[in-house]
């Protein structure tokens, strides 16, 4: 099969180039500036729609992977031209090639589509974004949905691995490094998500695009947590002092953000249980996960602060 991967340098999608040719599929990871480790580079900017049919054209792809987004939620706060310009009207050129070429689309939605207000949100929940991050994935939802073409959207919530990617941070990383440097954590005690690591998230999805599902689905980790407790279960299971990590509410850290966060966002995945193999993981085993992927890569190591 042949996979077409846009973002592959990301958190999620360099996880899926690793399995996808680990598997023998022909993989093309899709950048824009610097070429991906794993698979055949393919340099597509999403918002060149000339360069996103050329990309299309050049891999003639089964399945894509639509991964790359501005992720960084006060980043889109400050600019949301940009962030509608590459979560909107890039995912409207990926759709468009994708339908013109006739192959499957997958694309990676977040639980910030929610305002936070119920949480465990199923998949027929009335979305409601109080960010320009959550509203223009939500746009791009439309889009894809409006596509007519066999499509899944992914929602999940706090992506976290054991490397670095893209030269961002995840949540579970900087707080390893941070306590390793022996520097305090703040963490919210009232906001709530479900944190998803990134090898088990690549293999649902992998499993939703082999067994044909199409629609909106929930895929996530299998804890609601919230970050403060988070930031302790790392502190305990790579055997850091957990006493660094100290409580707070979003009243103390909010007047820091650009955009406002929705306090409880976490994800119900009854979905995702009843249609896959794969099992969305509990936290306490996907820390252990990234813990034994850690210990067998020595050289992994975190570099900056996360969203």
């Amino acid at each position: 099969m042949r996979v077409l991967i846009t973002g592959a340098n990301g958190l999620l999608g360099s996880k899926l180039s690793e399995i996808y040719s680990r598997r023998g599929h022909v993989v093309y990871a899709g950048f824009t500036s610097v070429p991906p480790a794993i698979g055949k580079p393919v340099q597509m900017d999403v918002t060149d729609k000339v360069t996103v049919r050329e990309g299309f054209e050049n891999c003639s792809p089964d399945i894509v992977y639509h991964c790359a987004a501005v992720t960084n939620v006060d980043a889109c706060e400050a600019d949301p031209n940009l962030a509608n310009e590459v979560n909107v009207e890039g995912t409207r050129y990926i759709v468009h090639e994708a339908k013109r070429v006739g192959c499957q689309v997958i694309y990676i939605s977040t639980d910030y589509v929610f305002d936070g207000q119920q949480g465990c949100y199923r998949e027929e929940d009335a979305p409601n974004p109080i960010n320009v991050y959550g509203k223009t994935k939500l746009e791009a939802e439309r889009v894809v949905l409006a596509s007519g073409r066999p499509s899944v959207i992914a929602r999940t919530s706090v992506i976290f691995g054991a490397s670095p990617s893209s030269g961002k941070q995840n949540f579970a990383l900087w707080v390893m490094d941070s306590l390793r440097r022996g520097e305090r954590v703040q963490a919210l005690t009232d906001m709530y998500a479900c944190p998803t690591y990134n090898q088990n998230l690549a293999e649902m999805l992998i499993e939703t695009a082999e067994r044909g599902f199409a629609g909106i689905c929930h895929l996530c980790g299998a804890t609601r947590v919230s970050r403060y407790d988070f930031a302790v279960a790392i502190a305990e299971t790579f055997g850091l002092d957990r006493s660094m990590v100290q409580p707070a509410v979003s009243a103390d850290i909010g007047p820091k953000m650009k955009a406002k966060r929705p306090p409880d966002s976490s994800l119900d995945n009854s979905k995702s249980l009843r249609m896959l193999r794969t099992r969305p993981m509990g936290l306490d085993d996907a820390l252990a996960a990234m813990k034994a992927e850690m210990d067998a890569n020595p050289l992994i190591r975190p570099r900056e602060t996360p969203e």
